[in-house]
């Protein structure tokens, strides 16, 4: 069985995100939303909230879990007999720093390959810096993150004002 980990910070999960996951959640046995801390990053979530929060998005997924992981990528994937990373691609900026991570992960676990999924045209531009940037302003948020979590972002955003 082969399980698929796509890692992130996810602060927060936006459609962009999501759109990976349900393809991945095609194509592998399993796949595990890993919540990864990023130390280059101030989140608006918690470790917790953001797993909640991606818990609720993809709850009808059945072979979608979420986790966390606070050590690196390439040993967190040693958990998992056949596991793949997949990262989702928007531009060819995404590309360079990737296959650069990837590169370095199978250096550090021989066994662990990276697939890359490139993202749907009409997420090429979304991110979540930008979500929380939109947010902050008061923009209308339908178009950039899931339903089930468009009251959160709103609602932590509207506490930074």
């Amino acid at each position: 069985m082969t399980t698929a980990i796509y890692p992130g910070s996810f602060d927060p999960i936006t459609l962009g995100h999501l759109n990976i996951i349900r393809r991945a959640a095609g194509i592998f046995d399993k796949v595990v939303v890993c919540v990864m801390v990023n130390s280059a990053k101030t989140p608006m979530f918690t470790l917790e909230e953001r797993m909640e929060l991606i818990e609720r998005v993809v709850s009808r997924l059945k072979n979608v879990k979420v986790d966390t992981s606070d050590i690196l990528l390439a040993e967190y994937a040693k958990r998992y007999e056949h596991a793949v990373i997949v990262k989702g691609l928007r531009a060819v900026s995404d590309y360079e720093s990737e296959v650069q991570m990837a590169l370095v992960n199978s250096k550090m676990n021989r066994r662990l390959e990276t697939v890359f999924l490139p993202s749907s045209q009409k997420y090429t531009y979304l991110s979540s810096t930008v979500v929380k940037e939109m947010a902050k302003y008061g923009s209308d948020l339908r178009e950039f993150v899931p339903v089930e979590i468009l009251q959160d972002v709103i609602e932590r955003a509207n506490k930074g004002r």
